[in-house]
């Protein structure tokens, strides 16, 4: 079973084959021939592009959508759109006022951008097949830099009050959002977290690991699968990462996969990756297929889940 293959691998165990997980997101409105902005604002459009995309890349697990900007959007902050890529962030309500002045509100299912991504997510559960429906939720650290700007990378060091005051704000957002994802019925959410690389170890156990620990709480309580996505060379912060207590963790293309599996044999977590998303499927300098084979022998078949970097 595909759905039970991904799941246990990402929670450590050992399985007959590595499951496939493509982090499709808005390649998803390429397959069906729309634009990102368009498809991303539609529930129909949305669940038609995921569920083609894992029929045509037998998939054993997909994500409903890969966009960390719903959670800032959703309660006001500017962005851009565009028609090839996710929405980005542009204004940030917390550059210079305080969370009390910027009177910010956790988002619920009815708020901002949730309602079409609630439908679209009950549409694909109702007709998905063998495979795990992946939510992925704005992990705490790069919502803070969506609110505050660059300033939070400052702030976690020469202004912890408010740094915690704002990173506690964004744990209740994260537990919501897991809430969310759990209601949409999916069997694996994840924090994804791709800045949380940039900071030391220090701040990460300080500020990181406790603002994560509501919505894991959310998904464990839920008998769900739970994970945590980090971007960049999170070398310095993996064991870090591997303590923050979630089923396992995903990382990027920058990593030695090597190195990410013997830390996630070490901790008994599941681990993702480390297919070069912009070296092999992007620009095609490594053979795509070499660059598989590689990855494929050197994860293993203990918590080893194949997918881009």
């Amino acid at each position: 079973m595909a759905k039970q293959l991904l799941i246990d691998a990402y929670r450590g165990k050992r399985t007959p084959k590595a499951p496939w997980l493509p982090y499709a997101g808005v390649h998803c409105a390429y397959l069906i021939g729309e634009k990102a902005n368009v498809y991303l604002q539609n529930a129909d459009l949305l669940a038609k592009g995921v569920l083609f995309a894992a029929e045509r890349y037998k998939v054993d697990g997909m994500p409903l959508v890969f966009d960390l900007n719903v959670e800032a959007m959703s309660m006001g902050c500017e962005a851009n759109w565009y028609p090839d890529n996710p929405p980005a962030v542009i204004g940030h309500p917390l550059a210079d006022k305080t969370l009390a002045e910027a009177n910010l509100k956790i988002p619920t299912a009815k708020d901002g951008r949730w309602p079409v991504i609630v439908e679209a997510g009950r549409k694909v559960m109702e007709k998905k097949g063998d495979w795990a429906l992946l939510g992925l939720l704005c992990g705490p650290l790069t919502l803070a830099s969506h609110l505050r700007g660059v300033k939070i990378f400052t702030d976690v060091v020469k202004n912890k009050p408010l740094a915690g005051e704002i990173l506690g704000f964004c744990a209740k957002v994260c537990a919501e959002s897991a809430r969310i994802y759990r209601d949409i019925g999916c069997e694996i959410i994840a924090l994804v977290d791709p800045v949380a690389s940039q900071i030391r170890p220090e701040t990460f156990r300080e500020f990181v690991t406790p603002a994560c620990q509501e919505a894991i709480k959310v998904i464990h309580d839920a008998g769900r699968t739970s994970s945590f996505y980090i971007c960049g060379d999170a070398t310095k912060v993996l064991d870090e990462v591997c303590r923050i207590g979630t089923h396992g963790f995903a990382i990027d293309e920058q990593l030695n996969i090597n190195y990410v599996r013997d830390m996630a044999l070490k901790y008994g977590l599941g681990f993702g990756g480390n297919l070069k998303l912009t070296l092999a499927l992007s620009l095609g300098i490594v053979n795509p297929r070499e660059d598989a084979i590689v990855s494929l022998a050197a994860g293993g078949l203990t918590g080893y889940t194949f997918a881009p970097g």
